[in-house]
Order: C-alpha cells, then sequence, then structure tokens
C-alpha cells in the first residue's frame, strides 16, 4: 500500500488543512485511490472552491428557465414544447499545451454535456483568447486550435456558427479556448443526473479507459510555468467519429424510457461522473473497475478512476433494461458494461481484483468540498481623462484600425468550420449574432459570446457589465429576445487578493446586468489559474447568449441593402476613448476607464429596436461597440458592398472621439427613407437620444463630411487581409 506522504498530499493539490479536514471525515487515513478521488473533486475546476460563495448571488431563475446551474447544461423553454439547452466551458490548460487536441476535446466535452440531456446539438460557438500576434507561439496556437476546433466540430456534422478571436500580450503564456454548444431537445423530455433509488444498474458506455487525460481536472486548477510542457500527458485524445456514434446511440436509448440518470465523464472522469450521480440523487454508488472497459493494460484503480479519456458516459438504468440497452449501443460499435449499482449507503465505493480500493461518504466529495471566502482587494477602477492626438487623419486611422488583429475580418477562421452543416444556419459569421434555424419551424436562436477584456483590465465590474450588455445588444440588433446566458470565467491565481477581487467584482457585474436586463444566468463555467510564470491573463469573464427569434424572415443583418436608406444612431454620443481599440492600434496606448454601461438605457434601446425588426420595418442594424460608430459604419458597407456619406452637423464632441469613442447603449440602423420621419417620431416620443447621421450612396466609399472618404475595396483589402496574411507567414518557432 502506498505511504500517504505531505509530498505526495502536496503533489496532488492539496493543501494541509484540506488533507486534515479529509481524514477527519474518513476517521483514517486515505487510500492512494482515496486520494485522488479527492484531489480531483476538490480541485477548483471540479469545487469551484473560490467562486461558489460569490456564484450564489448570481441571478438564476425565470418562467422560461426550466433547468438553472447544477446539471451538466442550463434549459430554456422557447414554446411549442421545444427546449433550448446549451453551456459554455474552457478547455485552457490543454488548449496551451497540446492545442489541436485540447481545443478538440473542448469541443466534445461541450457537445457530450449537452446531449447527456437528451438535446440534439445544432450549433457551435467558441471564444479564442490568443497572445502577441508578433509572439513566436501565437501562430502555431491559433493554427492548433482552429483546425482542433473544425476537426472535430466538422467530423460531428454540428455547424460552429460564429464565436471570438482577440489578441493580447497577456494570453501569450496562457491562452483561452472557450467552447459553446447550443442543442434542441422536447421540454418534456430532459435527461438529467440524479441516480435515484438504490439496486440500479450503473452502466458504462462509450470508448475504452486509457491513461490519457490523468490528473487533468487538477492540471487545470495550477499556474503555468516553464515547465508547463511535460504536462502534455494530462492532455485528452479525443476522436468525433466515436463521439458521433455515441451521440446517436445516446438519443436512441433516450427515446425508451430505460434511462433513470446519465452524466458525462468530463473532468475527473469515472469519479466526477459517479459521485455528483449519486450526491444529485441522494443516493450511493458501488463500482467494479475488473469490469471497466480498458484499451491499455495493467491499468490500476487509481488511473481508471482518474482518467479523463473522452466519449465516455455513465448512466443508472432501471433494472432487467440492461439488455435493451446493450444492444443498442453494440449496434452503434460501442462498449458497453454493467460496471457497477446504486445503493442507500450515500457511500462511493470503488472495488478493484476483489478489494475495496476506496470507501467514502459520497457527500465528502460535494457538500464537504472547500468554499473558501478568500480575502480579496476591491479593484481601483480606472477613471484617468485620456487625451488624443488631433492631428490623426480620420481615413487613415479607420484603414489602421479596420485592419488591426482584433478587428480584421475573422473569415480565415470560420470557413475552416462548417458552419452550414445541418441546413438551419440562417445568419452565417460575420453578423452581431449568429441565428440557427429550430428545425421545421419559422423560429429561430440568436447565439452570441461576448466580453472585452481591456475594459474588465480597468474595470472588472463596468467590464463584465459591458459583456452581459454588448451580448443582450447583439442578440437584439438581429430581432431576437435574449432568453438566458451561460458564463465563463477565465482569471488567474484567486490566491492573489488582487485577483480574487476581480473575479468579484466581475461575479457582481455579470449579476447587476442579467437582473437589469432580465437575463439570467442558467449555467456556466469558471477557469481560474490561467497565470504563467505569475503573470495573469486579463479577466476575461466572456458571456454566452441565448435569445428566440419567432420568425426568421423578420430578421436584420449588419449589410446594408439599399441606396438612399437614411443612417440613424440610437443611443448617445459621448466620445468615450478609454480602453478603445483606436488608442491601442493608432496611438499605441491603453489606458482610461472602462465604458459606463446605462442597463437602462440598454433595455430600453434594445426593446425598441427589436419591435422594429420584428415588424419587419428594419432590416439592417448593427451593434456599436469595438472600433466605435466609424468602424461599425465600415462593416456595413464592406457586408452590403453600398457607400455611406455620413455628417456631423451639430455635434459638439470632436470628430475623433465622435467616430472612434466606445459609448454603450448604441446601435445603427439603415432605415427605408419613407420610414425614417415616422421612427425618429416614435423615438423622440420614446425619450430616447438618436441622430439621422447620414445615407446610402452609389458611390462605393465610405465618406465623411470635412474628413474625406475612402473606397470599400481598400477597406476591404485592410480587413479581410490581416488573417490570412499572418496565418501563411513563415513559421518562426
Amino acid at each position: 500500500m502506498t505511504q500517504i506522504t505531505p509530498e505526495l498530499v502536496k503533489e496532488h493539490g492539496l493543501t494541509e488543512g484540506e488533507y486534515a479536514h479529509i481524514k477527519r471525515l474518513l476517521n483514517r487515513e486515505p487510500s492512494l485511490v482515496e486520494l485522488g478521488i479527492f484531489s480531483v473533486m476538490w480541485s477548483e475546476h471540479c469545487s469551484y472552491k473560490s467562486t461558489r460563495f460569490h456564484l450564489r448571488k448570481l441571478p438564476t431563475k425565470a418562467p422560461w428557465v426550466l433547468q438553472g446551474p447544477g446539471e451538466n447544461a442550463g434549459v430554456i423553454d422557447i414554446g411549442d414544447g421545444d427546449a433550448c439547452i446549451f453551456k459554455m466551458e474552457s478547455h485552457n490548460h490543454p488548449s496551451f499545451i497540446e492545442p489541436y487536441q485540447g481545443a478538440a476535446t473542448g469541443v466534445g466535452g461541450i457537445m457530450r454535456d449537452v446531449f447527456t440531456m437528451g438535446a440534439r446539438p445544432i450549433a457551435m460557438m467558441n471564444a479564442l483568447r490568443f497572445g502577441d500576434p508578433s509572439h513566436p507561439k501565437t501562430r502555431h496556437l491559433v493554427e492548433g486550435v482552429v483546425h482542433g476546433i473544425g476537426g472535430y466540430g466538422n467530423c460531428m456534422g454540428v455547424p460552429t456558427v460564429g464565436g471570438e478571436v482577440n489578441f493580447h500580450r497577456s494570453y501569450n503564456g496562457n491562452i483561452l479556448v472557450n467552447a459553446m454548444c447550443v442543442g434542441l431537445a422536447k421540454a418534456n423530455n430532459i435527461f438529467l443526473s440524479a441516480a435515484k433509488g438504490a439496486g440500479n444498474p450503473v452502466v458504462y458506455i462509450g470508448s475504452k479507459t486509457g491513461r490519457d487525460g490523468i490528473h487533468g481536472a487538477t492540471m487545470a486548477s495550477a499556474e503555468f510555468d516553464d515547465a508547463s510542457d511535460e504536462k502534455r500527458p494530462t492532455v485528452q485524445v479525443g476522436d468525433p467519429f466515436t463521439e458521433k456514434l455515441l451521440l446517436e446511440a445516446c438519443l436512441e436509448l433516450m427515446a425508451t424510457d430505460a434511462i433513470i440518470a446519465i452524466q458525462d465523464m468530463g473532468a475527473a472522469g469515472l469519479t466526477s461522473s459517479s459521485a455528483e450521480m449519486g450526491d444529485r440523487g441522494g443516493s450511493g454508488i458501488e463500482l467494479d473497475l475488473d469490469k471497466v472497459p480498458q484499451r491499455e493494460a495493467n491499468m490500476t484503480a487509481y488511473e481508471m478512476m482518474l482518467s479523463e479519456s473522452q466519449e465516455r458516459m455513465l448512466a443508472v438504468l432501471k433494472p432487467g433494461r440492461e439488455a435493451e440497452a446493450e444492444a443498442i449501443f453494440r449496434k452503434w460499435e460501442l462498449d458497453f458494461a454493467v460496471i457497477g449499482i446504486t445503493t442507500d449507503t450515500k457511500r462511493l465505493v470503488v472495488k478493484h481484483k476483489g478489494e475495496t480500493v476506496a470507501d467514502m461518504p459520497i457527500t465528502a466529495l460535494s457538500d464537504e468540498a472547500p468554499v473558501l471566502e478568500r480575502p480579496f482587494t476591491p479593484p481601483a477602477p480606472k477613471h484617468a481623462p485620456v487625451t488624443f492626438d488631433k492631428s490623426k487623419k480620420l481615413m487613415d486611422s479607420l484603414l489602421t484600425v479596420i485592419g488591426s488583429p482584433d478587428m480584421a475580418s475573422r473569415r480565415w477562421v470560420w470557413e475552416q468550420y462548417d458552419h452550414t452543416v445541418m441546413a438551419d444556419t440562417v445568419q452565417r459569421p460575420g453578423g452581431d449574432a449568429a441565428v440557427v434555424r429550430v428545425h421545421g419551424t419559422n423560429k429561430g436562436l440568436a447565439i452570441s459570446t461576448d466580453v472585452t477584456p481591456r475594459y474588465c483590465q480597468a474595470d472588472p465590474f463596468e467590464g463584465a457589465k459591458q459583456a452581459v450588455a454588448e451580448s443582450y445588444r447583439n442578440i437584439t440588433a438581429v430581432g431576437a429576445r435574449p432568453l438566458a446566458v451561460t458564463d465563463n470565467l477565465n482569471f488567474g491565481n484567486p490566491q492573489k487578493p488582487q485577483i480574487m477581487g476581480q473575479i468579484v467584482a466581475g461575479i457582481d457585474g455579470i449579476g447587476e446586468a442579467c437582473r437589469a436586463l432580465d437575463y439570467p444566468v442558467i449555467g456556466g463555467n469558471c477557469s481560474l489559474y490561467n497565470e504563467t510564470n505569475g503573470e495573469g491573463i486579463l479577466p476575461t469573464p466572456a458571456i454566452g447568449g441565448v435569445g428566440l427569434m419567432q420568425d426568421v424572415h423578420c430578421m436584420a443583418t449588419i449589410a446594408l441593402k439599399r441606396e438612399g436608406d437614411a443612417l440613424l444612431l440610437i443611443g448617445e454620443m459621448r466620445g468615450h476613448l478609454g480602453q478603445s481599440i483606436y488608442l491601442r492600434e493608432v496611438e499605441a496606448r491603453e489606458e482610461g476607464g472602462a465604458p459606463p454601461v446605462d442597463l437602462a438605457a440598454e433595455r430600453k434601446h434594445g426593446e425598441f429596436v427589436r419591435k422594429l425588426i420584428e415588424s419587419g420595418r428594419v432590416d439592417t442594424v448593427h451593434d456599436c461597440s469595438d472600433g466605435g460608430l466609424l468602424s461599425a459604419l465600415a462593416e456595413m458597407a464592406m457586408a452590403g458592398n453600398i457607400g455611406i456619406d455620413v455628417g456631423v452637423a451639430g455635434t459638439t464632441v470632436e470628430a475623433i472621439p465622435f467616430f472612434f469613442g466606445e459609448d454603450q447603449a448604441r446601435y445603427v440602423l439603415a432605415v427605408p427613407a419613407k420610414e425614417a420621419d415616422r421612427i425618429e417620431s416614435e423615438l423622440r416620443e420614446a425619450g430616447i437620444i438618436h441622430a439621422l447621421i447620414g445615407k446610402t450612396i452609389v458611390e462605393k466609399v465610405v465618406r465623411v463630411e470635412r474628413e474625406g472618404e475612402i473606397s470599400i475595396a481598400a477597406l476591404r483589402k485592410a480587413h479581410e487581409g490581416w488573417f490570412p496574411k499572418y496565418m501563411s507567414a513563415p513559421h518562426t518557432n
């Protein structure tokens, strides 16, 4: 028997205090298998021990929320007996070490979270953050991650319909790969993971268990250092073809009434799936590891319990239904084995080769997991006024901004994803939100992922509010009603009070925005310790939002559609340049505060715009955010290949802040001329600040009164050219 030493405890990521608590819970020293089980279940990745106290403050309920946090994914009612199931999760650490497999298995894992609840995945999104483009490793990571996402999603036959790609030096040593999956199910046929009752068979389905991914959850709960590449064995290896078979087999089994509970074997594999199922069902589980399908010889109990081999599920069946279930999985050429039974002991008992290698209270892995109220230093928001260089030429600056890494077209990325498979993608990547039809209906789901980390660095509270508000705007801008969000909280080391302060402020900002916008949080993921050699990432609380469109035929896009339309700006123009793309890309400064977010204005403006789209009166809308007004106008012109003529008469804001300021709660609308006066009248009646700023024209230029013009062709060359040029350059590493 392996002796448990202080060094071994430390290797498992447990503190002296946590180990002492384990001994009290067991009334004895743990076995090596038990130590491994505690190490993964009490890890930050699985237990959320640094954030659980604060996450309880988030709003999670609404009349349309069928399942909030606590299950594999959240569920919302979208009417007509349909439910939408979605979640976003991170695969940051694995993707930095092994970008292709890290990103691929992130996609596979989040899909399993969705289809384990009875949903067929219909759309994938992602939010990606990479280091400085000039860093020697960045291009290699971009290439690997994008190919990994495409390789897995394309093989699964699920469209990847949009997302984010950003660059900043803070991610040089720790990239972020957040994957989001959206699925459809019947509202009366949702599958949960609560293993209720005793005497029910516990079955293993999917791929065989190997040694890949052991201690993946623990690795994801620690900082990186210069030896990070040595952790390559903790990265899982994915097989999308097997996952496709698993998806179809699970959905076939779910069409019967044989399942009591089902759970994905994700982080911590067999350990977390069995412990969580037993805990949620108030039961115990007894496992016989001799019956686990294994693809490697002489695997130990420790290895089997901690393996994170992919494409595996655990299910609890009604007694007597084993043969029926096995027949389904054998038909799909998947492993199936009865490996245990539910009990009334509320204990997790693990047997191997005739010996009991673990016997522990299931609540010790859940309820007794540490909940830490870590000390934190409230962040001091930056509010310093920002100056700007008045000698800069507006059109030259626009060319720089529109062709910069964070603003350039992501076509190179999304063309590697199959975004039209399943034939229900109504709005493709490149707009404010993706739109996917609810198959066989006119309804659509609008999906967006959003966060602006530079705002969150300047003011984590206001930046997190802005992430929610931008998600709300993007979904509104296509004509959908925002219904719920999933979050992915990416931060540095929570043991540092200033980082913990960012986390608390970020959660509070999300909570305030979601309450004000009636936009509940129905699930999510925390990814902490995103640091390398003590240098943390920008705080990045990514928001994945989903909204409902009643009729996809009344949908707006960003592309200008007609000459002679009036250009209408909704929202107040203050010219906020702090933390703007303009300031960073044109003047090489990262300064100032985050733009303030008026949530009442966000809701009021959003509801007004949505009604215009739903009624069919407006079909061209663009959220105004990164890069400011002129960037939004340029994107609309390029998308529709129609020119614009803009004037600035009557404003007291100078040209650069007017056109590049990143004030919030703003939309740009291209309004048919015959509707313009009536819409303006309605805006005045509603008390909404707005301005007619120009019109669409025959000439294919972006023209600004007294500031000159630039051709759409020149803008497109800069905008479309950055990514292909960057990715085709010779590798330096």
